[in-house]
């Protein structure tokens, strides 16, 4: 099935190595977000499916809670971090053809995140992850200004991943360890991924437009996951409801949001994007298919659920584009962003 269409560049994969794995389970996330289980993980797991759904290269990341695993404790999200970016930086060094990696910022501390991106082009990192709210922190909160202005100077690539969704504490009680409020009513009934991951997505999208983070900073490039989640089909709502309804914020325009997505931002494949979803997306906020890649979302999606939603996605792909198009979907337009030869 899969070795008859292009090879893939898998934009959307994660990695666990040994001691965020330990870190997971030791601080409350051994089911993270609600999920039966933490996936195991390694090099040689992840380089067998490669070879068998015909992937040439991944581009690795640390997936929700993210590497900033317990409120206040700085000191655990420093060891953390370091030491999965280091993994990573590790791997890509040994077999460079066949794993990238985005470097984990672990937010909300600033001055760690400062660090991680220094050390990131230091390391030879592909682009930088983040999840959408850092212990209820969203990404467009003023907070983290000097994040992304380093980032928008250093023209970097950021890759979102979305988290359960929490309302944030004032800086004094994180800094006492004090956890903030999940905001998913849901959450004992459905694992967080099934809904709640794409209502943060929206959030963090939306805020980040409504902040003005995005027109702010011009030269980052953003990678949306799930194809932006829940963001599309609300976009002229959002974009509507913020010009016309009078509020202490500016409006930001329709055309705003679609030039955007034409020149900052990208989205993947990982999930369920056929038939309906990648529709939506192309048609409803009229992103081009220049600007979508292919994502696994391997461990957390076993091998053979990669399997199967591959076949989907080969199904649907040719109804939809043509020869030249599946591609730049499977891989050229990851290998024009990531600079890969």
């Amino acid at each position: 099935m899969a070795t008859q269409m292009p090879y893939k560049i898998d934009v959307h994969s994660h990695y666990l190595p040994p001691a965020y794995q330990k870190a997971c389970r030791e601080t409350g996330h051994a089911n993270p977000d609600g999920m039966p289980y933490l996936p195991d993980w390694s090099p040689e797991q992840h380089l067998e499916l490669m070879d068998k759904l015909n992937i040439k290269k991944s581009i690795l990341s640390i997936s929700s809670p993210g590497t900033h695993l317990v409120t206040g404790n700085v000191a655990l999200a420093a060891e953390v971090t370091r030491e999965c970016n280091s993994y990573a930086s590790e791997l890509k060094k040994k077999t460079p053809d066949r794993f990238g990696y985005f470097a984990s910022l672990p937010i909300p501390d600033v001055d760690l995140c400062l660090k991680e991106i220094a050390l990131g082009v230091e390391e030879g990192c592909d682009g930088y992850v983040f999840e959408t709210n850092g212990h209820g922190h969203y990404l467009g909160d003023s907070l983290f200004d000097p994040i992304f202005d380093e980032l928008n100077k250093r023209k970097a690539l950021i890759f979102i991943h979305p988290t359960t969704p929490k309302c944030p504490c004032s800086p004094e009680a994180m800094a006492q360890g004090q956890e903030p409020v999940k905001a998913a009513p849901l959450a004992n009934k459905y694992p967080n991924p099934m809904l709640e991951f794409f209502f943060d997505t929206a959030r963090a999208v939306v805020n980040l437009f409504m902040s003005g983070m995005i027109k702010r900073c011009p030269d980052i490039k953003l990678i949306l996951p799930h194809l932006g989640g829940a963001f599309p089909p609300l976009q002229s709502r959002f974009t509507g409801f913020s010009t016309l309804v009078p509020g202490p914020w500016v409006g930001v325009p329709e055309a705003e949001v679609r030039e955007a997505f034409a020149k900052q931002i990208w989205f993947d494949l990982a999930g369920f994007p056929f038939p309906g979803q990648i529709k939506g997306l192309m048609e409803g906020s009229g992103v081009k298919h220049s600007r979508i890649m292919y994502g696994s979302d391997f461990p957390f999606t076993q091998p053979k659920g990669v399997e199967m939603l591959l076949g989907q996605m080969d199904d649907g792909v040719k109804g939809m584009f043509s020869p030249e198009e599946i591609e730049d979907l499977y891989h050229g337009n990851a290998e024009r962003l990531l600079g890969i030869n």
